[in-house]
């Protein structure tokens, strides 16, 4: 029986009721009192844990002094002793630093291979940015590309991350506002109201917070703000060159993209911020949760953030393709770009890497974040439905059939109802959480009740006496022409000829400012229609 420190047959044995190894009395007491461990084992041990071991004792004799040879030999033994435990605890702490020390050293190694990585990779990108040719037409399937900037500032890190924290606590527990819609006031939903025809060639539109004001952009580089409670354009916005690519309201704030690269945010009708960071056409914005932080996104490739308290660029950031809408999560710590790549880019707010990507079948046409911040949906372009994911699989969930060309989707307040609208109406999707699936509560084909709307309108115009129509034509007789209404096409049908017309030009000669009367040729015969 030896002690586990010193190696010897001990005076006093006791042993761990832990590791059940023998120590010296004396010397693991020593050791306890200074570390709280157990030698051997390194567990935490107490002199309770401690129990003697019954042995035959022997007598030991009266405490020597110095003066004779056995006393100095149990000094040298406590000395002895002492140092025993001294060598045994810097045996220990000798193998601890080398274990350290061979991480530190392992960790540096690593650090100094990704940071000749990442300059390496900086300059590749920098090499192709210069080589980079800006167009409008498809974008390019490249090398992924990213671009140092000098990145979101502490205030913007710091309000991105409050927001966050705020947002995500209460956004799964917030309830249905009292007089919020239901699906039954969904389906009864129909068209009350028509403006007259505002800006030409528009694409976007946009409403603010109150619901009474929307913004227009047209293809002149003009955009309004129209008035839906006066029914008329109360503020024109000029864009400069180009067309107005979209629209939104960022609080009070009007703020407009232009296909010549410029974002401009107008406030009570005058220009407050002018940014041209992008090198082509912008092609849509989105605002922070925090309405403090813009983002836009082109056909360079690139995605901006804009502080819209300093009005100044934050950070621009390049990846592999052409860029055509955008959208923050709810929580807005994430930012989905979509491309003409039929990628959906998400990006960390903070430090805009790359966080996930989500692959379609084509150029993205629009996308949003449902309120839930956990379903992501998306519009190919061209196509007839609704792509989902689900952000915490990363895999794509439910396909919803329209039915008829989709260009704008967005999910409501309460995350349970999807619109999904285009060319020829809109459409709105109920989810269930209760039956875990989705129903469609309204449909509304808006092109062809503004086609019957036309058509009763000019009906109406042709019985009245305010209307005449003059026929030449050599050896004819007149006779009293009639105009038949089919799809999006006018026909005018006179004795022995057909006049087709297709429905929007027909529309834009109904409507001229400045004319009262249009005309158009077949044939031999002259028709002058007369309003």
């Amino acid at each position: 029986m030896f002690c586990a420190i010193s190696g010897e047959a001990p005076q006093i044995p006791v042993a761990s009721r832990k590791s059940g190894n023998v120590f010296e009395k004396r010397l693991i007491e020593a050791y306890i009192s200074e570390n709280g461990k157990d030698p051997i084992t390194n567990e935490d041990l107490t002199t309770e844990d401690l129990v003697e071991l019954k042995s035959a004792r022997v007598v030991r004799p009266r405490p020597p002094t110095l003066t004779s040879i056995p006393s100095l030999l149990s000094v040298f033994q406590n000395e002895w002793d002492a140092l025993a435990l001294e060598t045994y605890t810097l045996r220990q702490q000798l193998a601890q630093t080398r274990q350290e020390l061979s991480t530190t050293l392992y960790q540096h190694d690593a650090a100094v291979r990704v940071i000749a990585r990442l300059s390496r990779e900086r300059d590749e990108a920098r090499e192709a940015l210069s080589k980079i040719t800006v167009n409008g037409g498809a974008a390019s399937h490249g090398d992924a590309m990213q671009v140092d900037g000098q990145g979101l500032s502490d205030a913007l890190i710091s309000k991105v991350e409050a927001t966050q924290e705020t947002l995500s606590k209460t956004r799964r527990k917030r309830a249905v506002p009292e007089d919020w819609a239901t699906g039954e006031t969904i389906q009864a939903y129909v068209p009350i109201k028509e403006s007259e025809s505002l800006y030409s060639g528009s694409q976007s539109l946009s409403l603010d917070t109150g619901g009474n004001l929307a913004l227009v952009g047209g293809a002149d580089g003009v955009a309004g703000v129209f008035s839906i409670s006066q029914n008329t354009v109360v503020q024109a916005l000029k864009g400069g060159k180009g067309a107005i690519t979209d629209t939104l309201w960022a609080g009070s704030r009007a703020v407009i993209a232009t296909s010549a690269g410029a974002v401009k945010a107008f406030e009570n009708g005058s220009e407050v911020s002018s940014f041209s960071s992008h090198a082509g056409e912008v092609t849509a914005l989105a605002v922070h949760p925090s309405g403090d932080i813009l983002a836009s996104v082109g056909l360079d490739k690139s995605y901006v953030f804009y502080d819209l308290v300093a009005s100044v660029p934050a950070t621009q950031v390049f990846t592999n393709s052409a860029l055509t809408t955008a959208e923050f999560h709810p929580d807005g710590h994430l930012f989905a770009a979509g491309g003409a790549d039929g990628q959906i880019k998400v990006f960390d707010v903070k430090s805009g890497a790359n966080a996930a990507n989500f692959e379609a079948s084509g150029q993205i046409q629009a996308l949003t974040f449902s309120e839930n911040g956990t379903w992501l949906a998306a519009v190919v372009k061209g196509q007839t439905s609704v792509l989902i994911w689900d952000l915490r699989k990363a895999a794509q969930i439910k396909e919803l059939e329209i039915g008829s060309r989709i260009e704008k989707v967005r999910w409501d307040y309460t995350g349970q109802f999807l619109v999904a609208a285009g060319p020829s109406g809109l459409a709105v999707q109920q989810y269930s959480k209760a039956s875990k699936e989705w129903s469609e509560l309204l449909s509304l084909n808006i092109s062809s009740n503004y086609t019957r709307g036309v058509e009763q309108a000019q009906r109406r115009a042709w019985k009245g006496t305010s209307l005449s129509l003059q026929l030449a034509a050599c050896g004819i007789t007149t006779r009293e022409p009639t105009i038949k209404y089919q799809e999006h096409t006018v026909v005018v049908n006179l004795p022995g000829f057909s006049i087709i017309r297709n429905l929007p030009a027909i529309i834009s000669l109904l409507v001229p400012p400045h004319r009262s009367h249009f005309a158009f040729r077949a044939s031999d015969i002259l028709a002058t229609v007369w309003i």
